[in-house]
């Protein structure tokens, strides 16, 4: 996930139609004959297709441009030219397009696979044939093809999962990501060592929970302090919210009110998704009395405790994001 990004503007254009055909069917023995120029072929469409196996949206900021080739020109004999070529533009789940001028949205993919066609190709011009008559035996004229259809298109990527982890840099994300599921994001004990999101997979007998480990939340992140708004917009997408606080730090007491502000800063609805409070690092000292003071402070909450590295509380945690994801 190195050369993750998850926006790029690009400029897309469909194929103009090709055009129609002059032309007079000419013979031996057959010196007058008729008009017999054939239909020029529509130009290609611009598609977007969704692909489960993509993660990032690379592939588009490295090429920019997008257009589907031109339909062909007509023939003789009434012969159709080509059709252009349609131009497909792949896309992960969870993308969606953007008016770069309005802001308007044009199209929000969910996690299906599917294609959509964004812009058609012009239509092809019909050929001389088409304009004969019993006035008219030897039409000059045919059509031209139907112009192209261009944009310029903001495509954004939210990335869809069940599960968000949320929590100050170093509360232990990744630790537990790569704990739970067969993802191997980079852990090590500096602030920001997380700076993408990092996707896994749980599985939990036949049920695979889909995680995400979004880059620590600091206060201000809302209004753009460290990682900030570029990586709060995939909370969006998730089904439910799993706070961390880490026991061992200072402030431990202070988290959930720091997280639930930044969240409530940035999209208020945010913290009305299914949640669970998870106090991480019970091994060291002072933790396990610090998670006791948070089950008796948040009674309203549910809060459970973990170890990562001695492996504690992780199968009830495991059983619990089960139910919260089949809520």
């Amino acid at each position: 996930m190195k050369g993750f990004v998850d926006e790029t503007l690009i400029e897309v254009s469909s194929g103009a139609g090709g055009a129609g055909s002059v032309h007079f069917r000419r013979e031996k023995y057959i010196p007058r004959g008729g008009p017999d120029g054939g239909d020029g072929g529509c130009g290609g469409k611009v598609c977007f297709t969704v692909k489960r196996n993509l993660k990032t949206l690379s592939r588009l900021k490295m090429r920019r441009i997008f257009k589907a080739e031109d339909g062909k020109a007509g023939r003789e004999r009434r012969r159709h030219g080509r059709d252009g070529k349609d131009v497909e533009i792949e896309i992960p789940p969870g993308t969606r397009l953007i008016d770069p001028d309005t802001g308007r949205l044009i199209k929000d993919f969910c996690d299906r696979e599917e294609t959509w066609t964004f812009l058609k190709g012009g239509r092809g011009g019909k050929g001389n044939w088409h304009f004969r008559s019993a006035t008219r035996q030897a039409p000059m004229y045919a059509q031209p093809g139907k112009s192209n259809q261009s944009a310029r298109v903001l495509v954004e990527m939210n990335i869809i999962a069940d599960i968000g982890l949320v929590g100050l840099p170093n509360s232990g994300k990744s630790t537990l990501l790569s704990l739970l599921t067969n993802a191997h994001p980079k852990i090590a004990a500096y602030p920001f060592t997380t700076r993408i999101p990092n996707i896994g997979v749980l599985r939990r007998g036949e049920q695979d929970i889909i995680i995400a480990d979004i880059p620590g939340i600091i206060e201000g992140a809302a209004t753009g302090r460290g990682l900030g708004l570029g990586f709060l917009k995939h909370i969006k997408r998730t089904r439910a919210l799993l706070f961390l606080i880490d026991l061992s730090d200072t402030g431990w007491l202070d988290t959930k009110a720091l997280l639930e502000k930044e969240l409530q800063d940035y999209q208020g609805r945010l913290l009305g998704k299914p949640r669970l409070f998870l106090g991480t690092k019970l091994d060291l000292p002072d933790a396990p009395a610090n998670l006791e003071s948070l089950q008796s402070r948040l009674k309203g909450e549910e809060i459970l405790g973990i170890s990562a590295r001695h492996n504690i509380g992780i199968p009830e945690l495991i059983d619990k994001l089960g139910r919260i994801v089949n809520l």
